[in-house]
């Protein structure tokens, strides 16, 4: 793993949350975009070298939507950037850890991601990331 690539949080209300933000960071969302086939709307802040990801459910029957129905609005991952996402699967598979998909999928700014089951990482979910490569 190479460094924390960003920190996810689910809100209920990208808008109302993003105006949040850009008052606590001092500066609006670098990038917003859909990722239709997760079901999310997501608004990208950086905080100095950091990045912090909200996510706002687009459907109720979403993973977003079924979280924030669970648990309410706060942290919902923590994302971790690595130069082979396939070979970090194949690692972490080795160590025993679930991988959720085990096929990484297009996640949001223009990643390639898999998820760790957070059963086995002491309750926080887990995403890996890799930059997608150009189309």
């Amino acid at each position: 793993m190479l460094k924390i690539e960003h920190i996810g949080i689910a809100v209920k209300d990208l808008q109302q949350s993003c105006d949040v933000f850009e008052k606590l960071l001092g500066a609006p969302a670098y990038k917003m975009e859909e990722v239709a086939s997760e079901g999310v709307r997501t608004a990208f802040f950086k905080a100095g070298p950091n990045k912090i990801e909200l996510l706002e459910a687009t459907s109720p029957d979403s993973p977003i939507a079924k979280y924030l129905e669970k648990r309410g609005e706060g942290m919902h991952h923590i994302a971790f950037d690595v130069a082979d996402i396939h070979a970090e699967i194949a690692r972490l598979l080795d160590e025993g850890f679930v991988v959720l998909n085990q096929t990484p999928k297009k996640g949001a700014d223009n990643k390639l991601v898999a998820f760790l089951h957070p059963k086995g990482t002491n309750g926080v979910l887990v995403e890996l990331c890799q930059e997608a490569p150009e189309e």
